[in-house]
């Protein structure tokens, strides 16, 4: 395998964030390349390969910034794109470890055996993980996913249940779960097949749809709930995983 070179457009760097690391002041570093095709992405220099951003920072950037900020940030979240498919994801938890930093992974939950992986790995185990669960994972073939690569409507079902025990292996402080409320997507049915994968403890956090740049144009034209039936949705999350929440 060729040697991951740091000077290689990767992702893209927030310096600083207050929002995207529970309790920290953080870092954010948005690794290429992704397995989903979610219509209402909007990260396209990021998900397809054909529109990537070539304004990336570097690696090299990202290990300069961490070095620079050490004592003022206390933690650094790596997220994608999907990063558990980035070579990189494993050379950024080490360094990012090594300079008394705390990790956050976002993920997409569909690769449980590469999450065991790095769990189950004292250099690599993440302090935080957040999971996004997109729709009911019987819709994943129709909706969220390349062109013909998956039409088992039962395969990601046990795909997200799994990367969901998993996580909740972790302390209820250091785990989430995260939804993006697209209408059509996220219907009150969805989120009872959602919510069956969940831990009852779970912190699961809950985002309106923004209907711009998205990667299927058509979803820039979907009005976005009302915040009536946004709060009708959370709600009824809410009575079934009593930690659901609007964020």
């Amino acid at each position: 395998m060729a040697q991951l070179s740091l000077q290689e457009p990767a992702g893209v760097l927030v310096k600083t964030t207050l929002v995207d690391y529970p309790g920290l002041t953080a870092g954010s570093f948005f690794l290429k390349g992704c397995n989903l095709r979610c219509p209402y992405c909007y990260n396209k220099g990021l998900v397809l390969p054909q529109a990537y951003d070539a304004n990336l920072n570097t690696l090299e950037e990202l290990f300069a910034h961490l070095e620079k900020r050490q004592g003022v940030l206390s933690g650094l979240v790596i997220s994608g794109g999907e990063p558990l498919i980035n070579k990189a994801t494993p050379i950024i938890i080490k360094k990012a470890k090594s300079l008394g930093y705390k990790v956050k992974i976002d993920t997409n939950g569909t690769f449980p055996a590469k999450l065991k992986e790095i769990i189950e790995d004292p250099e690599l185990k993440p302090d935080f993980i957040a999971m996004d669960i997109k729709t009911s994972p019987a819709r994943y073939p129709d909706t969220i996913c390349i062109k013909n690569s998956v039409t088992d409507s039962s395969f990601f079902t046990g795909l997200l249940k799994e990367s969901a025990d998993l996580i909740s292996s972790y302390d209820k402080d250091h785990r989430e779960w995260r939804t993006v409320l697209v209408p059509g997507l996220v219907t009150k049915e969805d989120i009872k097949a959602m919510a069956e994968l969940l831990p009852k403890d779970a912190s699961w956090m809950f985002a309106p749809f923004q209907n711009q740049n998205c990667i299927d144009e058509t979803y820039n034209e979907l009005l976005p709930y009302t915040d009536s039936e946004i709060k009708s949705l959370v709600d009824y999350a809410k009575s079934l995983i009593p930690g659901a929440l609007l964020r």
